[in-house]
Order: structure tokens, then sequence, then C-alpha cells
């Protein structure tokens, strides 16, 4: 036995002896060994950066949730996972989306992912088994959100129509839409999407072309309503014009019959006064010309009943002025009322001014649409063609 010791110490001493080689990748197995399961019982100074999140584990569970700094650690099987709380931007094109009326549109979405933060620890710890993969990669988390995004765009797109969608502020409405559905899918994963935008609305070019067609037809329509309105101002403001001067001349005979009225009222007032005169002056020489009594009286009544006649006449004559007036304000008034009624009416009154305007002497050359009239000079034999007074005849 000392004998089969010996030699094999003796074997292990020579292969130590001649082979460094040996040695050498003994020493490098241990050193490995003792690294790669070292490493699963501490960490020391690991730095959590300011944009970061540190998840400490121990025992292959949760430990802690910690924020920026540096961290170290020692047990079995310790880590310290990093989660970046920075913007994840995503963009999401659709160009297959139908609206509520059957109408095809595409979509472009973008916006914003944020993983769990400090304050959502409890988020990180319920959900870390089954979506730490997001937590982690940047482009899965992108991927999902993408989906999520299709998903919302489909969802709140089908339940509009055509122009709730695309037209005017029904455009913010949409983007509100698409924002509630991607931030309610993605709470279940942990996550959390802002600053949702819809820049484009992609339309097929037979879909762009119906929808040019419908502007243009609704333009056309509204210049069609605006001249209407503006025939119908143009019509109100003559006929206002036609009433103001109807008004004026109504005025005007008022006026006349009022100060009638009035030049009426004086002469009866000097009709009354003479007569006063004439009773002081009958009552003051009533003595002295007694005898001339009857004479006097006589002439008195005359003179009374001449007055009565000329008050009578007067007010007679503005009873007449009156009705006179009201008269032509009727006259007039008929004739607005038939000019705002009978158009055609009014075409032939501008008919007739139109030939009552031309005069004997003036030249009226007719010419085919199309072709330039010939100009003739007038000269010696050239005589007019056209008699515009009414009585036409046609010289050689």
């Amino acid at each position: 036995m000392q004998n089969a010791s010996g030699a094999n110490s003796n074997a292990v001493n020579r292969l130590l002896r001649g082979s460094p080689i040996v040695i050498a990748v003994i020493v490098i197995a241990l050193l490995s060994f003792i690294f790669i399961f070292s490493g699963q019982f501490y960490y020391a100074f690991e730095r959590v950066d300011e944009q970061e999140i540190g998840v400490q584990f121990q025992g292959g569970r949760i430990n802690d949730v910690v924020g920026p700094g540096v961290y170290s650690d020692f047990g079995i099987y310790v880590d310290l996972v990093r989660i970046s709380t920075q913007a994840v931007p995503f963009s999401v094109q659709d160009d297959e989306i139908i609206t509520l009326d059957k109408q095809r549109i595409g979509l472009v979405v973008t916006g914003d992912i944020f993983r769990p933060g400090m304050e959502d620890r409890d988020v990180i710890r319920r959900l870390w088994a089954q979506y730490r993969i997001y937590y982690l990669d940047d482009a899965l988390v992108r991927s999902r959100v993408q989906e999520l995004a299709k998903q919302a765009m489909k969802v709140c797109v089908g339940d509009r129509t055509f122009d709730d969608n695309v037209v005017g502020t029904a455009r913010d409405v949409l983007r509100s839409c698409i924002d509630a559905e991607v931030s309610e899918l993605a709470k279940n994963f942990g996550l959390n999407v802002d600053n949702i935008v819809v820049p484009e609305v992609i339309l097929s070019p037979d879909v762009q072309r119906a929808l040019d067609a419908i502007v243009a037809s609704r333009l056309e329509t509204e210049k069609a309503a605006q001249d209407k309105l503006r025939a119908d101002a143009q019509a109100g403001a003559e006929q206002a014009r036609q009433e103001g001067e109807i008004r004026v001349e109504q005025s005007r005979i008022q006026e006349q019959a009022r100060q009638q009225t009035t030049l009426a009222e004086i002469e009866r007032q000097k009709v009354a006064a003479q007569k006063a005169v004439i009773e002081a002056e009958r009552a003051n020489e009533l003595a002295r010309v007694e005898a001339e009594r009857a004479i006097i009286e006589a002439q008195k009544e005359n003179d009374l009943l001449a007055a009565q006649r000329d008050l009578e006449i007067a007010q007679i004559q503005a009873q007449a002025a009156t009705e006179q007036a009201k008269a032509t304000v009727a006259v007039q008034t008929a004739l607005a009322q038939l000019y705002a009624t009978a158009p055609s009416y009014v075409t032939l009154l501008m008919a007739e001014a139109n030939a009552s305007a031309l005069n004997s002497t003036d030249k009226v050359i007719f010419a085919p649409e199309g072709t330039t009239p010939t100009i003739v000079l007038p000269g010696p034999g050239i005589v007019p063609t056209v008699d515009t007074t009414g009585q036409a005849r046609v010289r050689e």
C-alpha cells in the first residue's frame, strides 16, 4: 500500500513538474468557476442612472424597486435589473380601415410609450413575471403597442361615419378616442401611452376624387345661395327706395294739407276778429247811427254770411286737399305693390323706356353671332335703313 501511494504521489509530482500547460488550464478553470458562481451571491457598486429605475432581486423574487443611485448587495442569488423610464416613441400606419358608412380610409398614429416608474412599484411586482420582456426590450414593447394602436384605430374609425372621422374638429374627437382606447389596452401590460397624435388621414384616389367633387358641389351650391341672397337684397333695396320716395311724397302732401288747414284757421280767426270789431263799432256808434241801424244790420248780416261762406269754402278746400293727398298716396302705394308683385310689368316699363331713348338719327346694326359687322360710314347716297321713330321703312 505504501508503495502504491508513493507511486501515485511520484506520478502527480512528475505531471506537475513536466506539464506547465496543464497547470495553467486547471488554474483558469478554477478561477472561471469561482467567477461564475460568485456573481450569483453579490453585486457591488451597480449604478442606476437618472432615466432608470432598478429592480432588486433576492432568491429569484423582487426584493425592492429603487430609484437612481449606486447599490451593492450580498446574498443568495441576488441581482439588480435596470428599467428605462425614457419614452419609447412609436408610429403605426393602417391603410385599410372601414368607417361606419362603409368608406375606406387610412390613418397614421404616433405616440410615446412609458414603462412603470417609481410610483408604480406594485405594478412591477404584480406584472413582472408576465411582461418583463416589454420592460426590458424597446423593440418588443414598440411592436406590442403598435398592435394595440391598430386595434384602437379600427374601433374608433368603425364607430364613426366618414365625415365624423375626417372633417374639421372630428379629427380631434378621433384622436381622443384612439388615445383612450390605446391607454386602456396598455394598462393591462403596466404601460402608459401618451402624446397620441393623428398626423395624417390617408384617402384612396377614388375617395379623394369623390370628396373633391362633393366640395366643388357644395361650393357651387353656396355660391348660388349667395347669388340669390344678393338678388333678393338688391330687390329689397329697390323696393325700399321706391317706398321711401312714396313716403317723402306723402309727407310733402300731408304738409301742404296741414299748411292749408292752418291758413284756413287763420282766416277763420281773422273773420272772427273782424266780426268782433264790427260788433264793437256797432255798439259804440249805436246812439249816433240809430237811424242807420237797419242798414248797418243788413250790411253786418251780409258780411257775416260772406265770412261763413268763405270759412266753409276754406274747410271744404282743406278736406279736398286731404282727400287728394290720400288718393295720390294710394296710387303710389298701388304702383309699388304692382312693381313688387309683377316683375314682368317692370320689365315692360324698362323696355318702353329703352325704346323711347332711341332717336330718329340713331343707327342700329344687327349681325349674326360670331361675325364682324361691316361699318358703313355716312356719305352721299347713304341713308338710314331703320326708322327708330316707330315707322320702319327700307330704302334702296
